[in-house]
């Protein structure tokens, strides 16, 4: 360990290369210079963003940024230009604000782990970011951000909020909000078009019960039979595909996915709603099970 130890404040980016090893044993040199092409983009984009290569492992590496917002420009027009690339390496990057050892060049800590779970749980060619990225970028780029729920990292011991930058067909669109600070990079192109931020979780939550009030009042006020539940289920069904993460404890969703979940009471509460004596969604929610559980058994670990 260095003498020269100490600890500061940083944005973490983790990046690595998703099915590197099967790419290896299918093509050795060309996975080896697809590796070193897209070091050479990360590289140019992390100086132009004012970050630097902190630690290097195989084919992955960990860079920081004293701006959070830099940090995540780079990481979308790191993906942009690289999904570009057709045939080419895809990686998975993950992004978090956080209290790091450095250690010479290099950064240790529970900073860093965090950052390198969040990008072991992105998909190929996304990006995630904590809690803390979130609050900081949210505000000032145009882009959309997916609210994934509360997870576990693997082997963290608390569940954190985790948000997805958000893809289009065409890639990333990522921009500034506001005019950038002089000096600060600013990238933009013509047939991009940002999309609009989305509305923080509460806030889309609260105008779902809204809405849910409104029918209801609506059903009373017109008479007649009840319909409002069926439109009420309708947005629930929606509401907890989204949020139920959030919600339903890790140790039940490690059994039966969340969405399957949710699936399942919809379709219990539309049999009770057209009751006819016969309870016909055990054929239904049987099957999802099966199915869900058939996925998760086949799928291989990561």
């Amino acid at each position: 360990m260095s003498d020269r130890l100490t600890r500061k404040l940083t944005t973490i980016l983790a990046a690595d290369a998703a099915g590197y090893s099967q790419a290896m044993g299918a093509d050795e040199v060309g996975t080896y210079a697809e590796l070193n092409a897209a070091k050479d983009i990360f590289g140019k984009l992390i100086t132009r963003h004012g970050g630097r290569i902190a630690n290097t492992a195989g084919d992955g590496f960990i860079a920081d940024f004293p701006s959070t917002v830099e940090a995540a420009q780079c990481a979308i027009e790191a993906q942009r230009e690289l999904s570009a690339r057709n045939g080419g390496l895809k990686f998975r990057i993950g992004i978090h604000l956080g209290d790091v050892i450095v250690d010479g060049d290099d950064l240790i800590g529970e900073g860093v782990n965090l950052a390198a779970r969040l990008q072991s749980m992105a998909e190929p060619g996304g990006v995630l970011i904590s809690q803390q990225v979130y609050d900081q970028v949210h505000s000032k780029l145009t882009i959309g951000f997916e609210y994934l729920g509360e997870k576990r990292p693997r082997n963290l011991p608390d569940d954190i909020p985790i948000y997805r930058i958000a893809m289009t067909k065409a890639g990333f669109s990522g921009h500034w909000k506001h005019e950038p600070k002089p000096g600060a990079y600013r990238h933009a192109t013509a047939e991009a078009r940002p999309e609009q931020p989305q509305l923080p979780p509460s806030r889309q939550i609260m105008m779902a019960a809204l809405i849910c009030g409104a029918l209801v009042l609506l059903n009373l006020v017109t008479g007649g039979s009840a319909w409002a539940h069926w439109p009420i289920l309708a947005i629930a069904t929606i509401s907890g595909l989204k949020w139920a993460g959030s919600v339903i404890p890790p140790h039940v969703s490690a059994v039966i996915p969340t969405q399957v979940l949710v699936l399942i009471t919809s379709l219990t509460l539309v049999n009770i709603f057209s009751w006819n004596g016969y309870p016909w969604v055990f054929w239904p929610a049987g099957a999802l099970i099966v199915v869900s559980l058939g996925r998760r058994i086949m799928s291989p670990p990561e």
